[in-house]
């Protein structure tokens, strides 16, 4: 467990170091909230939509953080063309599958992804078990309700290790525990905060920092210190504020001032490998 814990603290100081540029498709709803998470821990956000820009920004860019949150019609151009671009440039890209299995049009751009295999998945459990349904990997179908879930993290295994076989890539399944895997190994992570759930934008910010952190390390290092990262950052914050806008704040505040330390104290409580 040494040599991860390492690695995790690399990730997080070297994202703080480079300053790496990432790319990002995401939802109107949380846009800022994804930003403001990739600036406080290192990265630097470039918010984008028009399919002209994709294959230059993607260029330019240490990962491509796709996030299928409030679809717009250009997205059905935009969203194939950014993870093509990626994998062609052999750039790590992150999707973020928002509520799949929602709609025709959403459905459609999914399948349409599947062409060009992301580094790193991260859903709730509904969205990763509708994923791989959409995808041809199972036949179970998530049961999402908007933009929550309402399977858990156990059920979802299956899926993730599905998709994560077929990607070759890290699944990262978030909840109560959070489950990170590849077609290798496979962790869970325990902790944070349920103040989490009071604000918007949460896990759509979970994936857009697991692009900060695949533009300097593996994708599955990237999951693991993403998740890591929140939980322990979440909990902190909680300690100190009463409300959720409070708790906002000192969340961002406590990701853009990484206590390595301690962080490691954290995952050594609460990291562990597990076998599905």
């Amino acid at each position: 467990m040494e040599k991860v814990f390492f690695e995790i603290v690399n990730a997080v100081e070297e994202a703080k170091k480079q300053g790496p540029l990432v790319g990002s498709w995401t939802n109107f709803v949380t846009i800022e909230f994804v930003a403001n998470v990739q600036l406080a821990t290192g990265g630097r956000a470039a918010m984008c939509f028009l399919p002209d820009e994709t294959g230059p920004l993607a260029a330019i860019s240490g990962a491509t953080y796709i996030n299928m949150g409030t679809l717009q019609p250009i997205a059905a151009e935009s969203l194939p063309l950014a993870a093509k671009a990626a994998v062609e440039l052999n750039k790590p890209w992150v999707l973020d599958p928002v509520a799949a299995g929602l709609g025709d049009t959403r459905n459609s751009i999914i399948k349409e992804l599947k062409k060009y295999p992301p580094a790193i998945i991260r859903g709730n459990a509904s969205e990763i078990i509708s994923l791989a349904n959409l995808w041809g990997l199972v036949s179970a179908k998530g049961n999402v309700e908007g933009v929550d879930s309402t399977d858990s993290v156990e059920a979802a295994a299956s899926a993730a290790a599905e998709l994560a076989e077929f990607t070759k890539g890290t699944v990262a399944v978030s909840g109560e525990a959070d489950l990170i895997i590849n077609s290798e190994k496979a962790y869970r992570i325990t902790g944070g905060s349920e103040m989490l759930k009071s604000i918007t934008g949460a896990g759509c910010s979970l994936g857009g920092l697991m692009a900060v952190y695949a533009a300097v390390t593996d994708p599955f290092t990237a999951a693991l210190a993403a998740s890591l990262a929140f939980k322990y950052a979440s909990e902190s914050a909680q300690k100190n504020t009463a409300g959720t806008a409070s708790f906002r704040t000192a969340f961002i505040d406590n990701l853009s001032l990484p206590d390595t330390e301690a962080l490691v104290e954290y995952a050594k409580k609460h990291l562990k490998e597990t076998n599905l």
